[in-house]
């Protein structure tokens, strides 16, 4: 079965952000700002990772911090750019 985007985008912010959880405890709706104090720099991280995994690029224009916010929001923009 292949991975689910979640699973990837978890295991993704779980290493960048050298988060002391391990990518299962992070729940799909958790708010990554409030629960994680992702800062600026560190959704920067997220932003890079996103882009080398999933070989997709964000313009300036296309950046929202809510678009950030959560595992499925997050996920819902990768699949927005790789269809």
């Amino acid at each position: 079965m292949p991975e689910k985007i979640e699973d990837k985008i978890k295991e993704m912010i779980v290493e960048r952000l050298f988060l002391s959880v391990s990518p299962e405890d992070i729940a799909d709706d958790d708010n990554l700002m409030e629960k994680y104090e992702i800062d600026s720099v560190r959704l920067f991280e997220i932003v890079i990772g996103l882009e080398e995994i999933f070989d997709i690029s964000f313009e300036d224009d296309e950046f929202n911090v809510e678009a950030f916010q959560t595992v499925t929001s997050i996920s819902d923009l990768v699949r927005s750019k790789t269809q």
